[in-house]
C-alpha cells in the first residue's frame, strides 16, 4: 500500500539524502535547470546526479498525491484517475503480448507500480536507491517479491548480457535519458532478437515554438518539476528508435483521442473527491501541512521548496497541455 499519511510524507522527504543536507541538495538540483540559470548540456552531462536528487526529493510527494504509479494516462468519461492508470498499464502489457514465465524488464521502474500491476516474472531497473528500497517493501506487501525484483543501475549502461529479455517496457522514464539514441540502443541490446519494446514517452509537439518566451518558460518549468534534462520532439524519438535498430510497428498520440484531457488531474479548476490531493483545495491543505511539519522539525528544511516547484510544474503541464505545446502520452512499440 502506498504511503498516504502526513507523517509518512514528512519523514520521507529527501529519500536517501541526509535530512540536514536536503536544502543543499535542492539548491544543487535547481542549478541544473534553465529556470535557475542552468545549462541543458551540463544537466545532460550530470543526468545521473540530477535525476537521483530529483527522485530522492519528490518520491514521497508523488506517493502521497498520486499513488504508486508515477505517470499520466488517457482517460475516459466516468473513469477515475486510478482506473485510467491501471488501464494504461494493461494496454502496454497487451501490446507486448506478455505471458507467464517471460523475462520482462521495466526500464526506469520508479517504486514499481506498473511492475506490480502486470507482475509475473518481471525485473525493474532504476538508478535511484531510495525508490528501489520503497519498491521492495511494496513488493513484499503485494506478495510479488518472489517474481518481481529490482536492479540498481543506470539504463544508459545496463548490467545485463545481450539478448536477455523477452520484452522491455518503459512508462515515462526514458525522457530522463541524456541521449535518447544511446538509451534506445541499450534497450535494443538487452532485448532478444525479434522481441518488442513498448513505451510511453514525454514529447513536445509541433506547436512548440522555441523562440516564444512563454513556451520556453513552460518547457523550462516542466523540466525543473519533473527531473528532465530536455524534452524531445516526437520526430526525434521516432528517428532515434530507427537508428537504434528498431522497426516501429505502431505509434500514436493517445492523448489526441482521450475524451478527457491527460492533464485533468492537475487542473485546479476541476474538483474530484477520488483524487482530492491534486485539486486546488487538496494542494492548499498539503502546502500548509508541509509548512507546519517543516516548522516543527518533522519535515526537513527545504520541504516547502520541493512542494513549490512541483506545484509550479503542475501548472506548467496544464498550461502546456492547453496550448498543445506538450503532450505526454505518445505511445509506440517496435522490435
Amino acid at each position: 500500500m502506498s504511503r498516504s499519511g502526513a507523517l509518512d510524507l514528512a519523514s520521507s522527504v529527501g529519500g536517501k539524502i541526509e535530512k540536514k543536507e536536503v536544502l543543499s541538495a535542492i539548491h544543487k538540483y535547481e542549478k541544473y535547470h534553465v529556470c535557475h540559470g542552468g545549462d541543458r548540456e551540463e544537466s545532460k552531462a550530470n543526468y545521473s546526479d540530477m535525476v537521483n536528487k530529483y527522485y530522492d526529493l519528490v518520491t514521497s510527494f508523488y506517493e502521497y498525491g498520486w499513488g504508486e504509479s508515477f505517470h499520466f494516462a488517457s482517460r475516459w468519461k466516468g473513469e477515475s484517475l486510478r482506473e485510467s492508470i491501471k488501464r494504461h498499464e494493461h494496454f502496454i502489457a497487451s501490446q507486448l503480448g506478455l505471458k507467464y514465465g517471460q523475462k520482462v524488464l521495466d526500464v526506469g521502474c520508479g517504486i514499481g507500480g506498473p511492475l506490480r500491476e502486470i507482475a509475473r516474472f518481471r525485473h525493474g531497473l532504476n538508478n535511484n536507491e531510495y525508490q528501489i528500497t520503497r519498491g521492495k517493501a511494496l513488493n513484499r506487501l503485494a506478495g510479488v517479491d518472489k517474481t518481481c525484483n529490482f536492479v540498481l543501475a543506470d539504463f544508459m549502461k545496463m548490467p545485463f548480457s545481450n539478448d536477455t529479455f523477452d520484452a522491455v517496457f518503459a512508462i515515462e522514464a526514458t525522457c530522463h535519458a541524456p541521449d535518447v539514441l544511446d538509451c534506445y540502443k541499450e534497450i535494443y541490446r538487452v532485448l532478444k532478437p525479434g522481441q518488442c519494446f513498448a513505451f510511453y514517452e514525454w514529447c513536445i509537439t509541433d506547436c512548440f515554438d522555441p523562440t516564444n518566451p512563454i513556451q520556453q518558460r513552460i518547457k523550462g518549468e516542466v523540466e525543473l518539476g519533473n527531473g528532465l534534462p530536455d524534452i524531445r520532439s516526437v520526430q526525434q524519438c521516432l528517428e532515434a528508435l530507427k537508428l537504434a535498430g528498431f522497426e516501429v510497428l505502431w505509434e500514436k498520440d493517445v492523448a489526441a483521442d482521450s475524451p478527457l484531457p491527460w492533464y485533468l488531474p492537475l487542473d485546479t479548476s476541476q474538483f474530484s473527491l477520488t483524487n482530492f490531493r491534486t485539486t486546488a483545495f487538496g494542494r492548499f491543505a498539503t502546502r500548509n501541512m508541509v509548512k507546519a511539519l517543516e516548522f516543527v522539525g518533522l519535515a526537513p528544511k527545504g520541504s516547502q521548496r520541493v512542494q513549490a516547484f512541483l506545484e509550479k510544474a503542475a501548472e506548467a503541464l496544464v498550461e502546456g497541455g492547453r496550448f498543445h505545446v506538450c503532450k505526454y502520452l505518445r505511445s509506440g512499440y517496435g522490435k
